[in-house]
Parts: structure tokens; sequence; C-alpha cells
């Protein structure tokens, strides 16, 4: 049987369990992979839900304008419902988010405007402003604000809550969310709850949000608010989707705990998935001395990895904020102490370069006049040279020297050093904080890449 349009194809997303990653947590860990979603995302859920009401109620009429402001997800549903129905969309994101999260809205036709992500939210250029300003301005048009929106909460109620239940066949005992509208944690949650009462809801936040704080004291604690890079979830106000009578417990995630652990998700599970999966997982870590052996507990997977490919799957960009541990050319010579580079001087001779070589097992050897790297040997050349000119042994090593070796950054990572390696070029060479050289061949990098 077809389906009439793209919309019919939301919701019924798949419940995989995990293997690798929670094998030592004493429980069975369930993912509600909601990128199967055709937009990607579980915000498809919503989106349509929250359309739908607002056409119920004459909110927004044929022809008119969906006006949001959206980190991309919600964004995403929205224009596909639009595409289906026939409205118009502009969305508003902060500059925070990832440029793919708005190449993919324009690519479904939305118009989108970014503003600034640190400044408060009754700031007139906060994308919470801008879109609500849009609103006012625009004819015929719907501010959705999803935050407020109860449809939200309502669309989880009704649908993510009955399948996890159904899916679990009612042994679900905990549901993990990394929460930022509220409409996910809550709707989900007040599902589960009515038909298991002592099921565990919990909620993940991010370093930078108000969230937990408020939850744990009822105080909307400016202080607790800064800049953060984790995305999708986390707030600096608390959205009217919150009712936290279904919630038991926050913990909070670093940007670092939340982008590494995606990228385990992605390798090690298969399931390519962006930030907030990432998080979700290591909150539940966090929290698992709370976790018996009998536990099912369901991980909500909110979105697809290919909205990070130029963030947390970009490895320098993980660098860049220190999120990646990576070895370096600095750690691959760490080991040697004042251990002195071997060198030869262009006018010594052929055969006295090959004693040194012999001598220190080394295959490759920098020629340096004047503390001057000025040419290179390598044993294959050598070999080659001699071959075909048995005399040349007695030449001075100016004539058989080939091109100096690469000199690059102290910490450059291995994975760069390893493209800098071929069989025309053996070696690479690096100055210390001293100012003293050190060599790092292919033998030195295959070691290293095999501990």
């Amino acid at each position: 049987m077809w389906k009439n349009s793209i919309l019919e194809t939301i919701g019924e997303t798949p419940l995989i369990k995990l293997n690798k990653i929670t094998k030592n947590l004493p429980c069975t860990v369930l993912a509600k992979v909601e990128y199967f979603n055709p937009g990607n995302s579980i915000k498809d859920r919503m989106a349509l839900k929250m359309l739908e009401v607002a056409e119920k109620e004459g909110k927004i009429k044929p022809g008119g304008t969906i006006i949001e402001g959206t980190s991309g997800n919600t964004g995403m549903g929205l224009a596909l419902a639009a595409c289906v129905k026939g409205y118009k969309c502009i969305f508003t994101t902060t500059d925070k988010q990832s440029k793919e999260k708005a190449d993919i809205l324009k690519a479904v036709g939305a118009e989108v405007i970014v503003c600034p992500t640190n400044v408060e939210p009754e700031d007139p250029r906060s994308y919470y402003s801008v879109s609500k300003r849009l609103s006012e301005e625009v004819p015929n048009s719907w501010y959705v604000n999803q935050y407020d929106n109860l449809a939200n909460r309502l669309a989880h109620y009704e649908q993510t809550g009955p399948e996890i239940w159904e899916q679990t066949e009612g042994k679900v005992t905990h549901l993990v969310v990394a929460t930022g509208t509220g409409g996910t944690i809550v709707g989900t949650g007040k599902y589960l709850k009515e038909k298991k009462p002592n099921i565990k809801v919990w909620a993940i936040d991010s370093y930078g949000s108000l969230l937990k704080k408020y939850f744990e004291t009822g105080e909307l604690d400016e202080k607790e608010v800064y800049p953060y890079i984790s995305e999708g979830f986390g707030e600096d106000f608390v959205p009217a989707n919150y009712d936290m009578q279904y919630i038991d417990a926050f913990t909070k995630v670093t940007d670092k705990d939340g982008a590494v652990m995606a990228r385990r998700i992605a390798k090690e599970e298969g399931l390519f998935c962006g930030y907030s999966a990432g998080s979700c997982l290591q909150g539940l870590i966090q929290l698992k001395d709370s976790l018996k052996k009998d536990d099912v507990v369901v991980c909500i997977f909110h979105d697809h990895g290919s909205r990070y490919v130029g963030k947390i799957y970009n490895d320098q960009w993980m660098m860049e904020r220190g999120f990646l541990e990576v070895k370096t050319f600095k750690d691959l010579v760490a080991g040697r102490g004042t251990q002195k580079l071997l060198t030869i001087m262009p006018d010594q001779k052929v055969a006295e370069a090959i004693e040194v070589m012999k001598k220190y097992d080394v295959e490759n050897i920098p020629v340096m006049e004047d503390d001057r790297i000025v040419g290179a040997l390598s044993e294959s050349g050598l070999f080659n040279n001699i071959l075909s000119n048995p005399e040349i042994k007695e030449q001075a090593v100016r004539s058989v020297m080939e091109k100096e070796y690469p000199v690059v950054p102290y910490d450059m990572p291995v994975e760069k050093l390893s493209n800098l390696i071929s069989k025309h070029n053996g070696a690479v060479l690096s100055k210390d904080e001293s100012g003293n050289y050190h060599i790092v061949t292919k033998y030195d990098i295959i070691q290293s890449l095999a501990k």
C-alpha cells in the first residue's frame, strides 16, 4: 500500500538495542532512533501536529506563511508539511547551529535568517524575538512558538509514548531524553507514567542551560546561563511545555563528552546520530549507578548525523575545541629524551653516510649544512645509486642527496603526518620548543597507529 504523501511516513521509528558502548551497564539499553522520520528527526512529529492543530483552530489560512525560531530540526518538519500543504516558511536560527541545518532548510524552500546566539531571549536580535516580530509584520502568517505551543508535547503523548510502550511490550523502566523545548520528555513521559507510574524519566541538560537548576530549586538563575556548543537541547528560559512532575532527575553533560559519545555511537553501534544522541547516552552512563539488572532503558536519539558533518564529525573542528584526543608529532618523539638527531654533512663521503645508517639502523637521514636542512638520504635511494654506479661511495653526499624532508609543526596530528610520507619521501622533520630538530619516519607512524 502506498503513502498519500511524505507526511504519512512520520512515526513508527525503530527501537534498536545498543550492544557495545553499554556492555558494562547492568541493564538493557534501547535507542528510539528518530532519524528514520522523513525529515531525519523527532521534530517531524510535533511539527506536523502543531500545524494540524493550528489549521483546526483557524490560525493559518491557505497560502499562509509559517514563521518559527528553530535550531533546524523543527524547521525541517514544518518545511516538509508546508511543501505538501502549500504554505511558505520563514525560519530564524542561531549562528551556533551547523551550516548544514540551514542549507537543508533552504533546500526544501524555506527562507532562513541567522541570528546571534549570545544574546538574551528578550533581545530584539535573538532568534526568538526576530521570529515573533516577523509574525506580526508578515500578512497571513502563523507564529509556531514550539516552546510554548502545547501541541508539541501532545504529539509525543499521542505518538512517541504509545510506540515505546508497544515496542517494549510494557517492559520499559526508564526514559532518557536530552531535553530542550520539553515537548518530547513531558509528552512521552506523561503517557508512560500513566501506563506505569514507577517509570523513571531522566532529563539530560547542557552546561550553560538553566533547566537543571530550575528543576531542582524552582529558581530561574541567570548565572547558570552562558554560551555552549551542544546543539538541540538545553535552554536559557523555561518553555511552557515543561511540566516537571513528569521528570524524575536531571543531569548535565559537557559539550566535549556529548560530541565524543556521538562519534562512538557511529563507530561502535553503526548509528549515525546527532549531538543530542551522544549527550543522551553519556547522561545515561553518568546515572548508571541507579540502574539494575532487569531495567529496560529507552534513550531518544533525536536526529541524524548528516546535520553535524561540519562539526562533531569533522576532526579539525573537534581538535580546535580540544574535544578530540589525537597523537601528534610531539607525542611520537616524546620517549626519545635528549637523543640528538642523526645528520650527515653534504661534503662527507657517501661511504661514511652508509656506515652511520648501518651503525644506528636508520633508513632515512637528513643532510645538514650550517644548521640548515639542505637534503636527505634514504636507504632505498642509496641502494639504487650504488647499483648503477658502485664507485659512487667515494663521492660526496651532495652528489646523491635527495630533496630535503618536509618540516612540519611540532603539534601536527599523526593522521596528517601520514599524508606527507610516500615512497619518494620517507620522513618528516619538526623543531621542538628549544629549536632542536626531530625526525619521524613511516615506521614511527605505523607503530603509533598500531598501539
